[in-house]
């Protein structure tokens, strides 16, 4: 018998669909906190620090939080509300991949 499975990606979107978070800036956000440094991010996801800057920034607008603190001698950091926005939307993503899974199996068996 054939083998698969249902592969699902989630984002927060504004009222324009236009992404608040999902799984690029989740990455974003967890490789500053793993850097600390948006450039090394940057090069890390073969980015250019411009797109990777637009997108915390975009977020950031939108939440009007500060979700990532620069510094030129301490690098970056996430800030509180960055953390608790990663922490957040790793649960969402967790409790939505649950979901996914059992609905997936109540039709597919």
């Amino acid at each position: 018998m054939l083998s698969f499975r249902l592969k699902s990606r989630h984002w927060v979107v504004d009222e324009k669909g236009d992404i608040i978070i999902g799984e690029g800036r989740k990455e974003i956000l967890e490789n500053i906190r793993k850097t600390g440094s948006i450039n090394k991010t940057a090069k890390v996801m073969k980015m250019s620090y411009k797109a990777v800057w637009s997108k915390i920034k975009t977020t950031e607008q939108f939440m009007r939080v500060k979700l990532v603190d620069t510094n030129r001698r301490r690098g970056s950091r996430l800030t509180r509300e960055g953390e608790d926005l990663l922490r957040k939307y790793s649960r969402l993503k967790r409790k939505c991949l649950e979901a996914d899974d059992e609905i997936f199996r109540s039709i597919f068996g």
